[in-house]
């Protein structure tokens, strides 16, 4: 038996009505030499998955509380040992090559630590569900073309960041920087985590050959509750902890500004607090943030000039969801 070189980890919780249109995708890539981790989060009873469900190759982690995102990626991934992890949503569908395309890139670009995949609507072939992750200055991360009419893909690049619903990381580099940071629960988790490869000097790629099918939450998820509270204290941790000095002074005010203007939006438009509640209680936890910083920022390689390069700067990229991808040198 040919031994895996990629470990696919996928976090269910009640996600069961997605389980066999997964499985199936997985079952039919070109690239065999994987296994698989299931973590599920403390699903209800009826929508556990099973061991007979899975294919031999399988390991099952049951929880019986649900850790979030973050924590239960990093479960998956502690005893792993091939070089190269690849995180799936259980609502992700890859084609046939998607695999082989992220290995392939991997291999062509030793330092490339993650690379993301070019997500399509699974309800909608013919719309994208995300491009690549930008970070704008301000802090405000984005889908590249999420919603977006399919047209060509944009090429093989760089962007800030790689969507956790289906990208492939390099395994020596998720444990150099300590894995997803687990007090983030979910949101946001992706972009911290691509944000400290890059001050590590890590290189973060797109691929337009790798694809998926993507359900997701859509904007009904993002406008959610639970999403406006995670989302906005997750970006504010993410921008104290990882944005270098020369750039954190300079862009501190209109993060808040932005964040506060997006937070009292949300608000007017009669989707609650809970965006304000989410920045209040970031701010509550910036003092362990700034613990959490003074670590990231001493481990840093990356100038802060490349880190600048990478950030979106016109707001009108921001808007219109464009993709920033920088060609590869």
């Amino acid at each position: 038996m040919t031994s895996a070189i990629a470990t696919i980890v996928v976090v269910t919780h009640n996600s069961a009505r997605w389980w066999w249109r997964m499985a199936e995708a997985l079952a039919a890539q070109t690239e065999t030499r994987w296994k698989l981790v299931v973590v599920d989060n403390d699903s209800d009873a009826a929508q556990r998955p099973s061991r007979g469900s899975m294919p031999a190759n399988a390991t099952l982690i049951q929880n019986e509380k649900n850790f979030g995102f973050a924590a239960a990626n990093n479960q998956g991934a502690a005893e792993v040992e091939t070089p190269y992890l690849v995180f799936l949503n259980p609502d992700a569908f890859p084609e046939p090559d998607w695999l082989v395309r992220l290995i392939e890139t991997a291999e062509r670009f030793p330092r490339a630590a993650a690379i993301g995949s070019t997500q399509i609507s699974a309800d909608d072939p013919n719309v994208f569900d995300g491009t690549g992750d930008a970070l704008h200055a301000s802090g405000i991360a984005y889908r590249a073309n999420f919603g977006q009419r399919r047209t060509t893909p944009p090429p093989l690049g760089e962007s800030f960041a790689a969507c956790a619903a289906a990208m492939l990381v390099r395994r020596e580099a998720f444990n150099a920087v300590g894995g997803f940071d687990e007090r983030y629960f979910c949101y946001f988790e992706d972009v911290d985590l691509c944000f400290r490869l890059r001050l590590a000097g890590w290189r973060i790629l797109q691929s337009p050959d790798a694809v998926v099918a993507h359900v997701g939450g859509g904007v009904t998820s993002a406008r959610s509750a639970f999403a406006q509270f995670h989302g906005a204290r997750n970006r504010l941790w993410t921008f104290v902890k990882c944005m270098p000095w020369v750039l954190f002074w300079p862009l501190l005010f209109p993060h808040m500004l932005i964040t506060a203007a997006a937070a009292t939006s949300a608000l007017l438009r009669g989707r609650g607090f809970a965006a304000w509640r989410g920045l209040i209680a970031g701010v509550a936890g910036l003092p362990k943030t700034w613990g959490a910083r003074g670590k990231v920022q001493r481990a840093r390689t990356a100038s802060s000039a490349k880190i600048a390069r990478m950030l979106a700067w016109n707001p009108f990229v921001f808007f219109g969801r464009r993709p920033v991808i920088r060609p590869l040198r």
